[in-house]
């Protein structure tokens, strides 16, 4: 550090005065970075308003125009269709009549006689006249039902005078015979092979059973647009004839017509869901007949289609559809009678024209706004630039004098820090130090943080020495547990009769499991597999005399269930901090490998027949043992043939648990044991234990692994 011009470069002094020219700096900065960002922002903000507000106007116009256009379109086209179907309505009902009169005669055909028909005419063309044509190879003179037909000739000739929608009418019969009304009479003239059975409108009138109407067609003679209504005639459930009339569709396509300009018009699509009359000659909307028409309904244009569909059951609201690269506003209202729809189309251009006027408008006025905002924004940027300027010379005026004022407690206090030793770790206060600010408070804590650090040292000093000591005490406690259980293996060298291996895993330092085995004669051999409730040194303790008690009544040749009642006995006389084990305890008659076995709490062992798979065996439990003074227990005995096998464990397997909370589970135990079956001892323990830890992972131990197997020779 070198002192200049009475400031310590390098120093406290130093970095105190560039800590609040820094911090000036940063406030400087930000106040000016907030200055532009609010200036700038507010810009955004206005044009962001802007465009709201243009947005605003333009879906307020928009709605408005919607409202307008589904209010008015929807009453106009439900008139339209009104207007259209009428034709159809009227036809309808003529039918309808015609066929009554029909039913009426055929009925009661003993009332009426044979009315002979002439064949057409050419001399009363011109002239509303009723004819006949039959079909080849059928003689008119000797149809019984033409000659009945005969009757209704004064009907069909009122029926095609009355109607300006008629342009003929008639009645079919099964026999292939017709009778017409019309003023076409020179049409036919040759006509010799007509069959009125194969005519679109008669086979159509069966198969429905009622009213109905064809496809619309050229008329042959006319080349206007037509259709037929016909409907058939049933007398006690047979078809008698089929009545009908031809309908001429040029006032519809003159309506449409009238109705039409450039960017609004009306169409009708029929039942089939194809366009039949329309004012347009091209595209997607133009109307075509035959093989030409395509049904809309399943046209790539999938908007256009469902549109169609519910415009055949309701009158719809104005939907927005592109047709051919257009948005058109769409009204659909259904032609009852026929089946039919008339659709109002108007082209969104059109209604857009007004919303763009006011938003042009809207525009010109916000943009000589934005211009004033931007001249007056950047007046005040300049203002601020001097302003910032005469902050930043008195700020470094002020931090000289300040950081002069710090230096001196500082630079002592360093020094005194400086001479601490090993031998002299003591730092008092000194008058220098009390400058009633956050440099005494420096001190303060220096000064107590001396003394603290001189107790802390004696402290760990003692904890470190008593640790050792109590690590010494827990080693010896393992290793004096460890010597308790049977841990040479084979044990029996010169037994070949059995195969037996064990082993135990504490979760602490010492644990509450245990196993033994032992020879109580040369042809017995106890087996035992218990469990501690608690942990640690108390459960270690427990264990060692629980394991004592076992060994010496097994010892005596008393059989499981009697040594079990005899330990749980003397347990439970000095048992005052109530602990308890679990125990399951057999004997093994070496000779025949019959199992005498009693359980006071403890897992279901595992057995496996020769030749079979290990199964759980679900033995009578009794209580604990240390749990209540008197207790009986139940014995049992199985027999494992050659090759059978025994595995006992503590519940520390089956209760092992991994990261996520999972039990290891018994299922997964004897699934771990099945995949090797005739595995010998050491190789079913390793196996579990391999299992077990694959399994838990990371996730730490809370009990102690405890498993012991036997085989038989």
């Amino acid at each position: 550090m070198i002192k200049k011009y009475g400031i310590t470069l390098g120093g406290l002094q130093q970095k105190i005065l560039n800590l609040v020219l820094i911090s000036v700096f940063i406030v400087i900065a930000i106040y000016a970075g907030v200055s532009i960002y609010q200036s700038r922002n507010l810009t955004k903000v206005v044009r962001n308003a802007d465009s709201e507000q243009q947005k605003s106007i333009e879906d307020v116009s928009q709605k408005t125009m919607d409202e307008v256009i589904n209010s008015s379109l929807v009453s106009s086209t439900a008139m339209q269709a009104y207007i259209a179907n009428d034709i159809f309505s009227e036809v309808s009902s003529n039918i309808k009549m015609l066929r009554t009169m029909t039913e009426d005669i055929y009925g009661h055909s003993e009332m009426f006689g044979r009315v002979d028909v002439p064949a057409p005419d050419p001399s009363k063309d011109g002239t509303p006249t009723v004819s006949m044509l039959a079909a080849p190879g059928v003689d008119p003179n000797s149809s019984y039902a033409l000659g009945l037909a005969g009757n209704l000739s004064d009907v069909l000739i009122s029926l095609f005078s009355n109607s300006e929608k008629i342009n003929s009418c008639f009645v079919a019969t099964p026999d292939g015979t017709i009778i017409f009304a019309n003023d076409r009479s020179a049409a036919y003239e040759g006509v010799t092979n007509f069959d009125p059975t194969t005519r679109e409108w008669y086979t159509e009138a069966v198969k429905k059973g009622d009213v109905c109407f064809t496809n619309v067609i050229l008329d042959a003679y006319t080349d206007i647009k037509s259709l037929t209504c016909a409907a058939p005639v049933y007398v006690n459930g047979e078809l008698v004839a089929v009545v009908g009339a031809d309908v001429f569709l040029d006032d519809i396509e003159s309506y449409i017509a009238s109705k039409s300009t450039d960017t609004n018009f009306i169409f009708i699509v029929n039942d089939k869901g194809q366009i039949i009359f329309s004012p347009r000659k091209e595209g997607t909307l133009a109307s075509k007949l035959g093989v030409d028409s395509v049904d809309l309904r399943y046209s790539e244009n999938k908007a256009l289609g469902d549109f169609i569909d519910s415009a055949f059951v309701q009158t719809t609201n104005a939907q927005v559809i592109n047709v051919d690269g257009n948005d058109y506003y769409m009204v659909g209202s259904p032609m009852s009678d026929i089946g039919w729809t008339v659709v109002s189309a108007v082209d969104k251009n059109l209604t857009d024209q007004p919303t763009n006027m006011m938003i042009s408008a809207y525009q010109s006025i916000n943009e000589d706004a934005t211009k004033q905002f931007q001249d007056s924004a950047k007046h005040s940027e300049r203002l601020t630039l001097v302003l910032t300027l005469i902050l930043l010379v008195l700020a470094s005026a002020n931090a000289l004098v300040l950081a002069g004022r710090i230096v001196k407690p500082v630079e002592k206090m360093t020094k005194r820090i400086m001479e601490l030793k090993d031998d002299d770790l003591v730092f008092k206060m000194e008058d220098d130090y009390r400058t009633k600010d956050e440099i005494e408070v420096l001190a303060e804590s220096f000064a107590a943080l001396s003394a603290k650090t001189l107790k802390y040292i004696d402290d760990i000093t003692a904890i470190t020495k008593e640790k050792e000591r109590i690590g010494t005490e827990l080693e010896l406690a393992r290793n004096i547990q460890a010597d308790m259980l049977p841990s040479i293996f084979p044990p029996f060298p010169d037994m070949k009769a059995f195969d037996i291996y064990a082993s135990m895993s504490p979760a602490k330092e010492v644990g509450g499991d245990f196993y033994d085995f032992f020879l109580v004669d040369d042809d017995h051999l106890a087996i035992v597999m218990a469990d501690v409730s608690g942990k640690g040194v108390p459960a270690a303790l427990f264990m060692m005399m629980s394991k004592i008690l076992i060994n010496n009544f097994a010892m005596m040749g008393d059989s499981p269930r009697v040594v079990l009642e005899k330990t749980n006995d003397m347990i439970c006389k000095n048992n005052e901090e109530e602990m308890f084990v679990t125990v399951w305890l057999g004997i093994l008659e070496i000779s025949t490998g019959k199992i005498t076995a009693a359980n006071a709490g403890h897992e279901y062992p595992i057995i496996r027949q020769p030749g079979g798979e290990f199964e759980l065996y679900k033995d009578k439990h009794g209580f604990v043992i240390g749990g209540m003074d008197g207790m009986r227990y139940k014995e049992y005995t199985f027999t494992l043939g050659k090759g059978g096998k025994l595995f006992l464990y503590t519940d520390g397997i089956p209760e092992a648990t991994n990261s996520n909370n999972e039990l290891f589970s018994s299922e997964r135990m004897l699934e771990v044991l099945n995949r090797d079956p005739e595995a010998p001892p050491t190789k079913m323990l390793s196996d579990i234990r391999t299992a077990i830890d694959e399994f838990v992972g990371d996730a730490p131990q809370f009990d102690d692994l405890t498993m012991l197997a036997i085989e038989i020779n």
